[in-house]
């Protein structure tokens, strides 16, 4: 016998509880989006490999190692998306949506990158993502970090999250910067861990938020970027934190905080969390002036974040499943007809209702019982007959006869 097909490593199959955790964090960003005015964006699940190994640099382990390229029959390169914000710049270029800016876009789906699995980390995932694209102000800073704190709240678990906060500055900022740590850190080559010594040559800023205890010895007297901030870069954080205060957000100092690319500008952010381990961070972002015009579109301030919503998922707690509130029980193959007419009706009427469709009367009149629904419908023979329906209280037993045309109205009455 062949064997049975499986799932591939770090893929998920969810049903259940699961399934409910995960659409509770899809159904509450959707609400909280909509009223921070963040609009629905869509962009495709594949792209041109060159669009990510632009905007993500072609020295990063997501294009170099983790991200899932192929061929297609056109002899084009292409690969599955391992983000959203370089999907969302290309479209903006292709598009003109500079038209529109500025834009408040959101966007929710399946990513992809081959690394290995582990608590809250898949091969196929998904995330949650929030852009505002064409606006260089710090409020657009504090409009994205509000809506991720806002969500968190409406999910139940703000209280267990920090929100932590950096500057990469401006450009002559961040220039200044990295040419300081990178000197600060030659001096160390020796000490550093073999993945430092690597970034030490392309991106030495990576290195400190460098896990390693080799590193974290020395990237605790590094230099930080507060000592090279321009005037303009030192009054775009004050702004940043003024306006996070006077929303109510409370978030702490991380010096270590970076983003590598030197498209990342001014804010990064990240929402951590002590409850699963290794892997805390649950929402992090940061602005991105110089993607769009490194991607070969028109200079564009931007600023976003992502959050994964499997990580989200487990942090929730389990939330209520949707009861139904009446059961129709048909009995006998002549009210099988109208009986799917009432539970049409009834879920029209926005009155959640579920048929049994196996069994005797005893036996579906137990699974009745067992739903949770408040009120049974009867239907035989003799209802359809008189144009009848019988309205049985799970509760208390009583029941009563009511005409075909009224039973929507009649339970909707018992219900209220």
């Amino acid at each position: 016998m062949s064997k049975a097909p499986q799932k591939p490593r770090g893929t998920q199959d969810m049903i259940g509880e699961a399934a409910a955790r995960f659409d509770h964090v899809i159904e509450t960003f959707n609400r909280v989006r909509k009223l921070h005015g963040f609009g629905r964006v869509e962009v495709p699940v594949f792209e041109a490999t060159a669009v990510f190994a632009r905007s993500l640099g072609e020295t990063t382990d997501v294009v170099s190692k983790e991200m899932y390229e192929f061929t297609d029959r056109g002899g084009d390169a292409m690969c599955l998306r391992p983000e959203f914000t370089a999907g969302i710049a290309r479209a903006y270029i292709e598009n003109g949506w500079q038209q529109l800016a500025p834009l408040k876009l959101a966007a929710w789906g399946p990513l992809f990158r081959y690394e290995r699995p582990q608590k809250g980390r898949f091969r196929q995932f998904h995330q949650l993502d929030a852009e505002i694209l064409g606006a260089g102000e710090p409020a657009a800073d504090v409009e994205v970090i509000a809506l991720g704190q806002h969500l968190l709240e409406e999910l139940g678990v703000a209280d267990d999250v920090v929100v932590t906060l950096n500057s990469m500055g401006d450009p002559d900022t961040r220039a200044a910067w990295s040419a300081a740590v990178a000197a600060y850190f030659a001096a160390h080559r020796g000490d550093l861990s073999e993945d430092s010594q690597r970034r030490l040559d392309s991106n030495p800023l990576r290195i400190l938020d460098s896990k390693d205890a080799r590193d974290q010895a020395l990237v605790a007297d590094a230099p930080q970027i507060d000592a090279f901030f321009t005037v303009e870069a030192g009054q775009f954080f004050e702004k940043l934190q003024a306006g996070l205060a006077a929303s109510g957000i409370a978030w702490t100092r991380n010096a270590r905080l970076v983003r590598g690319l030197d498209y990342y500008r001014h804010s990064v952010f990240e929402f951590v969390t002590q409850s699963l381990g290794a892997q805390g961070t649950v929402l992090g972002g940061g602005r991105y002036d110089g993607l769009i015009g490194h991607m070969g579109g028109p200079e564009t301030p931007a600023v976003g974040w992502a959050a994964g919503i499997e990580r989200l998922a487990m942090l929730v707690a389990e939330p209520e499943q949707p009861k139904v509130q009446v059961a129709v029980v048909a009995v006998g193959p002549e009210a099988e007809s109208a009986a799917l007419s009432l539970l049409a009706g009834l879920r029209r009427s926005g009155i959640a209702a579920e048929q049994g469709w196996r069994g005797n009367l005893k036996k579906k009149m137990e699974r009745a019982g067992k739903s949770g629904a408040r009120i049974a419908v009867l239907i035989g023979a003799d209802e359809v007959a008189a144009g009848t329906v019988t309205l049985r209280d799970l509760g208390s037993g009583e029941q009563a006869a009511v005409a075909s045309a009224d039973a929507v109205a009649a339970i909707r009455a018992r219900l209220a």
